[in-house]
């Protein structure tokens, strides 16, 4: 999952971005509204961290031309301001949280797991396909029952496929998910996670999930 956090007090920033990294999430960071809007112009972003008040473009002005323009990712504000009406000044111009400065990071986290559900699904911590687990709350991943390590980035892309379970995913769109502006990497980073992911979840068993559709990507999906 790839976040933006557009916050303009640095330390608090670094604070943030540290421990959604942590959490194996993609991070970029920036420190006010404009560049935010630049970045969302050229990345998908699956949530939004939004200061209110930034410089050169607040979040409140950030936030209505995201939505003028038809983004409909989730997006929390941040804000040292806790009155009703700056609330509700929030929530109208679109927000889908608000979070008041000071605030726990166990809080944060809490609200961006909420802001990532999708809608219409119930809460979900352990998603199957054939007989793979893998369970989003503990980072446990099995297959057959048998314990399988993973690390952080390959559990990453393990998550957002088999959240994905029966869709093609093109390189490019994975690499947009898991890896942020800062990623300096080779062109063919998700092949050789791929062939990680393969190694472990597929290698001496007869049935494969992960599979290449040649010219689109790769699918996580059991075998027909």
């Amino acid at each position: 999952m790839r976040i933006l956090i557009a916050e303009d007090e640095k330390d608090l920033n670094q604070i943030i971005t540290s421990r959604l990294n942590a959490e194996h999430y993609s991070v970029d960071s920036c420190y006010d509204g404009e560049e935010a809007l630049d970045y969302m112009a050229g990345a998908e972003y699956d949530a939004v961290i939004l200061d209110i008040m930034m410089p050169v473009m607040d979040g409140l002005s950030v936030l209505k031309s995201m939505r003028s323009k038809g983004m409909q990712v989730p997006v929390l504000l941040l804000t040292a301001r806790d009155s009703i009406e700056d609330r509700v000044k929030g929530l109208d111009a679109g927000a889908n949280d608000y979070l008041v400065k000071p605030f726990a990071l166990e809080e944060l986290l809490a609200r961006v797991r909420v802001l990532l559900r999708k809608p219409s699904a119930a809460p979900k911590s352990c998603f199957r396909v054939a007989d793979l687990e893998v369970h989003t709350d503990t980072h446990r991943v099995l297959r057959g029952g048998e314990e399988i390590s993973l690390s952080g980035k390959e559990f990453a892309l393990l998550r957002y496929m088999v959240q994905n379970e029966g869709i093609v995913l093109s390189r490019d769109k994975l690499e947009q998910h898991l890896w942020n502006y800062d990623y300096a990497g080779g062109s063919n980073v998700i092949d050789v996670y791929i062939r990680y992911l393969r190694r472990k979840i597929d290698e001496g068993r007869e049935s494969k999930l992960i599979q290449t559709v040649r010219g689109a990507g790769y699918v996580l999906r059991a075998p027909k």
